[in-house]
């Protein structure tokens, strides 16, 4: 049974972001032959500031602790948020800055530059929504979310196929093409992609 973790790191739980991720989520409940388990990011309670770098350790709250154990148990993870000037919001930085940290998602190696990577073998797919067209974020802005996940966050800790799914612009759609896009994360949902 693939073990599917679900991450939504829009803070508005009535934004058009949540409503895939629940669109998603019911189509993976149809397929059947999955787990899934979730992490609402605006729900946990966490400091999100990284208040010592790696000099120095911050207490992990519980809220962390259960979500690194679901990370760990994760074949694949799903990550949903919208793209605001050119990244995810602050509170879902703050999760990976606290959650994929040195001993948990990889190791330092002594005297090296190198390091070991702990999520080898899961693979993810991220959802970003935004205002801007999707051709614009990938062909003049380079689709800097994008690489900046797949290579030096999920890339760093051994997560090596990453696929992204952007959904834009969402401010002039009409109600019609919205339902397009439930549908088709429906889709991948039951695809479990």
């Amino acid at each position: 049974m693939k073990n599917i973790l679900l991450i939504q790191g829009h803070p508005d739980p009535e934004s058009f972001n949540f409503a895939l991720y629940a669109a998603y989520k019911k189509g993976v409940e149809a397929s059947g032959n999955t787990k899934i388990e979730e992490i609402i990011v605006r729900d946990l309670d966490f400091n999100p500031n990284l208040e010592y770098g790696y000099r120095k350790r911050t207490e992990l709250e519980p809220d962390l602790l259960e979500s690194i154990e679901k990370i760990k148990r994760a074949d694949h993870i799903v990550l949903f948020f919208p793209v605001w000037w050119g990244s995810m919001p602050a509170i879902l930085k703050g999760f990976f800055d606290r959650t994929f940290l040195p001993t948990i998602a990889f190791k330092k190696r002594e005297g090296s530059v190198w390091w070991d990577k702990y999520f080898t073998g899961k693979s993810a797919r991220v959802v970003t929504t935004m205002d801007q067209p999707t051709w614009f974020y990938r062909w003049i802005n380079g689709r800097p979310t994008y690489h900046a996940l797949k290579k030096l966050t999920f890339g760093f800790v051994g997560i090596s196929k990453v696929k992204m799914t952007t959904i834009g612009p969402l401010r002039l759609s009409t109600v019609e093409w919205r339902e397009k896009q439930l549908a088709k994360m429906a889709k991948l949902g039951r695809k479990n992609k």
